[in-house]
């Protein structure tokens, strides 16, 4: 049973074999409030590797599958088959198991970006699966206290009118060709066009920063102007992202992100400033945040604890303020919410959630990006793309 007394959800997987951090990341999240059973998976594309993590995770040997439309099929036929599955392959397998598992009825939790194409994205969103299937998209850094409170504030017009937002998302373990050592698979595919798409830094990272800014602010993107630079000699995708951003209503924005930032691990920044307000939020230490108002001292906010009457802070909040709750957690409240929905008492947590028309958005902001770094940065709408 899950930690609310409900029934565990029967939950399967596609990729995320022995050695996959996502994978780890994604069956952690789904254990952590007890809301999910794993029972079955593909696990891997290479036969072997399959059956050997399937039994490492104390798969039954009937429910571990070498292929995933093999998977969907038999699952779809089982009385006691999954009813949701966590896809954590890289970009270019999304589509195909997506696909196979909403139209065979089953709820879809898939990584992020979307796919590995604008085109794909738009099929995915088309389908119509069987039964009401629902998608998950995992944006996990929506999943933090403060980022739901960070909305919140929004919201309720403490910031005024938003003006500027500046995110960024630098990190440094590309600083040197590691896709090159053959020691390295998570680098090898990043940076690989055939199975990442046409982004790399820009999609494995600057959607995460774009994604956040979107769904704090609510501002609608209008249009891109953009400079991805490939540093690494031999690198075929970016590992540098400069981009400006236009919102409706006047807004502008700022994203950087990086992945041969030396001395930056993962650091995921937000600031969004308004006419009466600022807010201010680092991922690394993701339990406080500051707010200013015009003219008076700064406030610094932590989780669950210094807000009167802020349900957004305390949302999903598992230990006592002071506790420091993090990635995983986050991740799992995506997880716990998502089944809630699934159960059909999640009515709270609606447009909470990253769904499939984000993973379309966050899609035409690459593609966007990328026409534009090619066009020597010229502004371009995500509406063209």
């Amino acid at each position: 049973m899950a930690e609310n007394g409900a029934k565990r959800i029967r939950l399967g997987m596609v990729g995320g074999g022995t050695g996959a951090f996502i994978g780890y990341v994604h069956r952690v999240a789904s254990r952590l409030d007890g809301d999910y059973e794993l029972v079955a998976g593909a696990l891997s594309s290479r036969p072997e590797v399959a059956r050997e993590s399937g039994r490492n995770l104390g798969l039954a040997d009937d429910r571990i599958y070498t292929s995933y439309e093999e998977m969907a099929r038999a699952e779809a036929a089982r009385p006691d088959g999954i009813q949701a599955v966590s896809i954590v392959t890289p970009n270019h397998m999304h589509f195909g198991p997506a696909k196979a598992f909403l139209e065979a009825g089953i709820h879809v939790i898939c990584d992020k970006p979307i796919t590995s194409t604008i085109e794909d994205a738009r099929k995915l969103a088309e389908i119509k699966s069987k039964n009401g299937a629902r998608f998950l998209l995992t944006h996990n850094y929506t999943g933090y206290p403060l980022i739901r409170q960070a909305r919140e504030l929004v919201e309720s017009g403490a910031l005024g009118n938003i003006r500027v937002i500046q995110a960024e998302y630098p990190q440094d373990w590309l600083t040197e060709a590691v896709e090159q050592s053959g020691n390295a698979p998570g680098a090898e595919w990043r940076t690989d066009p055939a199975r990442s798409g046409a982004g790399g830094a820009i999609g494995d990272i600057g959607t995460h920063a774009y994604n956040l800014l979107r769904f704090v602010t609510g501002l609608k993107t209008e249009a891109v102007s953009a400079d991805l630079t490939s540093f690494v000699p031999g690198r075929k995708l970016d590992d540098n992202v400069h981009i400006m951003l236009r919102f409706e209503g006047g807004a502008r924005g700022m994203l950087w992100a990086s992945q041969v930032a030396v001395g930056n691990e993962n650091g995921l920044q937000l600031r969004v400033y308004g006419d009466k307000g600022g807010i201010e939020w680092r991922q690394d230490n993701p339990n406080y945040m500051w707010f200013t108002e015009f003219g008076k001292p700064k406030q610094l906010l932590t989780r669950g604890g210094s807000i009167t009457g802020a349900p957004a802070s305390t949302m999903n909040v598992r230990i006592p303020s002071g506790h420091p709750e993090g990635y995983l957690e986050a991740f799992a409240t995506l997880y716990t919410q998502f089944a809630a929905i699934i159960r059909g008492d999640g009515a709270a947590y609606e447009g909470l959630l990253p769904t499939l028309q984000d993973g379309v958005e966050g899609m035409e902001f690459i593609n966007a990006s990328v026409k534009s770094s090619q066009d020597d940065g010229k502004w371009t709408r995500l509406s063209d793309v």
